[in-house]
This record gives C-alpha cells, structure tokens and sequence, in this order.
C-alpha cells in the first residue's frame, strides 16, 4: 500500500463513525466522476435534449436493421 493511502486510512480510522460514511460516499462520487470523464463523449447524455436525440436515432438504426450481436457489442465494449 502506498504511502498516501496509509495516510488515508489512518485519518479515516480516527473519524466519528458518520463522518466515515461521508467520506465513503464522497470516494463513490470521486469514482463515479472519473468513470464519466473517461467514457466516450458520445456516450454520456447531457440532458433530456441529448437522451431524446441519441433514442431516436437507436430507434432509427434498430428500423433499419443496423443491429448488432450481444456478442459483437461486447466485443466494442472491450476494444474501449
């Protein structure tokens, strides 16, 4: 382990018992920030504009028969 993760944990270790569980819940937000400022911008939705957009056209190439495997689509997903 890291030095700075043992210090991380020393002072978590000495935090009242909520204080503990915001600090956990801030180190999943942390998490979660990081996972959405990595992924492809084309996958996050921006807001309810974006989701429509990105819905009609899923809808448009399922019309069209542009569909994909499970198995190909993972396949993508592991290449990103």
């Amino acid at each position: 382990m890291s030095i700075e993760k043992q210090e991380l944990f020393k002072s978590i270790e000495t935090l009242p018992e909520e204080l503990a569980f915001q600090v956990l819940d801030y180190i999943e937000y942390l998490k979660f920030n990081s996972i959405i400022y990595n992924a492809p911008k084309n996958l996050i939705i921006k807001d309810e504009e974006d989701l429509k957009k990105k819905l009609e056209k899923g809808i448009e190439s399922t019309e069209k028969g542009e569909v994909y495997s499970l198995e190909e689509v993972f396949e993508e997903v592991q290449k990103i």
